[in-house]
């Protein structure tokens, strides 16, 4: 399969990064979904978009605070690392994104699904 038929399930805390970089990855010509399993009860919500490629993004509560006015806190942000777990788990990227910036993000992204993808078998 070649890396842009790879469908690219992204996934991860609130303010991690997730729409931007499904975003970027779109407007680079993948296919990217940003799987909302932060919010699910159900721990395998990204299992049922069968994404080909498993990206899990997170970033700690002060780096959420400084990108976006939250009215959350600590409590929460812990609710949705549990919820996202099984995804961390599974996922073929865990990626923390305080420090990376847009383009560092999309990089290693990019860079990730090209070596797994192309050596992917169908």
């Amino acid at each position: 399969m070649k890396p842009k038929e790879c469908l690219i399930g992204v996934c991860g805390n609130c303010v991690s990064g997730k729409t931007t970089l499904v975003e970027g990855l779109t407007a680079m010509g993948y296919k990217a979904i940003n799987i909302p399993q932060e919010h699910s009860v159900s721990k395998n919500l990204w299992k049922r978009k069968q994404p080909d490629f498993l990206v899990m993004l997170t970033c700690s509560l002060e780096t959420a605070q400084k990108r976006r006015n939250i009215s959350w806190g600590k409590e929460r942000l812990e609710l949705q690392r549990k919820r996202l777990q099984t995804a961390k788990e599974y996922c073929d990227l865990y990626l923390p994104t305080d420090d990376l910036t847009i383009p560092e993000m999309l990089l290693k992204t990019v860079t990730a699904v090209r070596e797994k993808c192309s050596c992917k078998t169908d």
